[in-house]
């Protein structure tokens, strides 16, 4: 019976396909070319990044200009003036860039649609809420009456004190306590357009006891929850059973309690979310037709409906794919504006309803791109075990047939050998369990055994079709390389939820990665590990890195960061924020126009209530007492003293003279 043979598959969504060697085969020299079809650059990083002719990542942060920021030469560059590693890059040209890039394709749909209404766009607080990014938007969409949403009270206090702009728009969204409520009334009076979005019905009877008292008539907006959903993990923010939103009946219920206190004209917005990261065009297509119908079906009530806010959702093609795979997009910022204008276009045309201002709450989209991670790997541990020698003629006979099996790997028997050395080395195992095989010729068999996998592997890459129980072998004979970030922190996504963002060296790309590897980080979790990565055809379990070289730097990068995981990081390990520093373009190239620096162990230790010279304090009096006990010397006293104050003072993450 012939064996089943079958494509390699994934557990994350895609058509299976082939395993495939590193590159295209063929005795072709190695390129910076070959590197960036490798690492799909092209795809995920355009146009904001590529690769130099030195085999550096090159950073373009204005598309506009001819110019570009290597990205080794500024890691090196802050190393010199003191920054160690792992360093949070945050671009403001790409920031601006993506603001800009918005606003017009908006505006050319107007035209396109001769939309009678306006556009105005507002950023999420939510998705990273660091005060430079947040004064950044504010500052590049100042042109374009950009505003802020607000999910919570403390993002609303960010947002008053940020959105200064006359006529500033804030939308007050999330759930809403009543000094929440006065604070966006009273507002009101800043000449600032603060709606308050009904989430739930309870709402309503907050919103009339806070008009009463200040004897301010709200700007309502109502959150519908919508039929149409999105996709991937999100899928589940529209929907029947949605966290967030009002039912068509509960929607109607607005509009008559409204109505009934006079109150009808404070209604004036319509708000929808179908989730983050909406990877296909099509469900955001339908969510824009119902959204569209329910807006004028408000309008034609009587309610004094000015503003449709679409909601989030705007996605990022984090592999480069351009297909509706969760981790891409199959549509471009200016299809989606099409799509937003003409549903509601059509829309108002055929209800006779005056075409509102559209609003929407990108924030993936417009703040991914501008970060990058740079970190440094610190050491690795490889599985190669080369030729192995023949066993001694007196060698134990599992050592031997071992040995056979390794000698007679060919491509027509990978799938026997095998299933051969498994048996063996199972067999070696029992032995020695029960006696019959000493320490030594266990840790033999061992190495026989991992030399034949990588013997079948080396051939399997080859191959077209691979036999199921052999998929795994990439990943179990890959190389471990350490790194000296924290996943938890930096990159908590990948852990929580198996975001793809792409990871590549920015450096010595003219040469081959011939090393497999995946990446673990410097915590003491298991979990603390990317072992899936961004691919053209499917997600691979592996790496393609270049081989360490003492004495010399090896800097990886990950890309597309900018949204959500700086707040979601957490202090897995006490390892803290990490130093942050924003580039600008000038003149005379880069400028450095602020340094955050990262977490010292002192100020998370603080984070956890401890106080540090207390601390301090303890391991002294031990010290003193172990002296006395003659359990240590004076100067391993004053060494472990020094050491310990300054550990207080220094980066969480490891220094670069460790």
């Amino acid at each position: 019976m012939e064996s089943s043979q079958t494509t390699l598959g994934s557990t994350y969504g895609r058509s299976p396909v082939p395993m495939r060697p590193v590159g295209d085969p063929g005795p072709q020299v190695w390129s910076v070319e070959r590197s960036a079809e490798l690492y799909q650059i092209r795809g995920w990083g355009e146009p904001y990044f590529t690769l130099n002719s030195a085999g550096n990542v090159e950073v373009r942060p204005d598309p506009a200009q001819d110019r570009g920021i290597d990205l080794y030469s500024l890691a090196l560059d802050l190393k010199a003036r003191g920054l160690d590693l792992p360093v949070l890059l945050r671009f403001s040209d790409i920031l601006r860039d993506r603001i800009r890039g918005l606003n017009e394709a908006f505006a050319k749909a107007l035209v396109e649609y001769s939309y009678a209404g306006a556009y105005r766009g507002v950023y999420p607080v939510k998705v990273n809420q660091q005060r430079h990014i947040v004064e950044e938007v504010v500052e590049f969409g100042a042109p374009w009456g950009y505003g802020l949403e607000a999910g919570s009270k403390p993002e609303l206090l960010i947002a008053l004190a940020h959105g200064r702009e006359s006529g500033a728009l804030i939308i007050c969204n999330g759930y809403k306590d009543t000094k929440y409520i006065e604070t966006a009334l009273l507002a009101q009076r800043f000449d600032k357009q603060v709606f308050v979005v009904l989430e739930r019905i309870e709402e309503l009877d907050l919103v009339f006891r806070a008009s009463e008292k200040l004897g301010i008539l709200p700007m309502l907006g109502v959150r519908a929850k919508l039929t149409a959903k999105g996709v991937g993990p999100w899928a589940d923010s529209a929907g029947d059973r949605a966290k967030f939103g009002l039912s068509a009946s509960e929607i109607v219920d607005v509009v008559d309690r409204l109505t009934a206190r006079g109150m009808l004209s404070c209604l004036q917005l319509l708000h929808f979310h179908i989730g983050s990261q909406v990877s296909s065009i099509i469900p955001i297509k339908n969510a824009m037709r119902e959204a569209s119908n329910i807006f004028v079906e408000l309008a034609k009530m009587g309610a004094n409906m000015r503003f449709l806010d679409v909601g989030g959702g705007l996605a990022v093609d984090y592999d480069g794919s351009n297909t509706d795979f969760h981790a891409s997009k199959n549509y471009g910022i200016q299809e989606y504006a099409y799509d937003v204008v003409s549903a509601i276009h059509e829309a108002c045309t055929k209800g006779s309803v005056a075409e509102p201002t559209i609003v929407t709450e990108a924030g993936r989209a417009i703040c991914a791109h501008q970060s990058v991670l740079i970190f440094e790997v610190v050491g690795s541990n490889d599985l190669h075990f080369g030729d192995p020698s023949p066993p001694d003629p007196n060698a134990h006979a599992i050592l031997k047939g071992l040995y056979d099996t390794y000698k007679n790997v060919v491509p027509k028997n990978v799938q026997e050998a095998y299933h051969d050395a498994s048996q063996s080395k199972e067999e070696a195992q029992s032995l020695f369990k029960f006696g019959y095989l000493s320490l030594r010729d266990r840790s033999r068999a061992e190495c026989l055994y991992w030399g034949c996998c990588e013997k079948i592997l080396g051939l399997v890459r080859r191959m077209r079709y691979v036999p199921e129980e052999l998929q795994s072998l990439e990943k179990v004979l890959a190389s471990i390389y350490y790194c000296n970030f924290s996943i938890f922190r930096s990159a908590p996504d990948s852990w929580a939820i198996d975001q793809l963002f792409p990871i590549m060296p920015i450096h010595r790309l003219q040469q081959e990665p011939t090393v497999r590897a995946t990446l673990a980080d410097i915590t003491c979790d298991s979990d603390g590990t990317v072992d899936h990565f961004i691919d053209r055809e499917d997600v691979k379990q592996v790496l393609e890195l270049h081989p360490l070289q003492q004495d010399e730097p090896y800097l990886l990068g990950l890309f597309l960061n900018g949204a959500y995981q700086e707040i979601l990081g957490d202090l897995h390990n006490l390892f803290g924020d990490t130093n942050a520093v924003h580039v600008r373009l000038g003149e005379q190239g880069y400028h450095i126009t602020h340094v955050v620096k990262g977490d010292s162990v002192e100020e998370v230790l603080h984070h956890v209530q401890y106080d540090p010279e207390e601390m301090i304090e303890r391991v002294r009096q031990q010290a003193e007492t172990a002296l006395r006990a003659g359990q240590i010397s004076l100067p391993q006293l004053r060494l472990l003293m020094r050491h310990y104050a300054e550990s207080l003072g220094e980066y969480t993450y490891l220094s670069s003279d460790d």
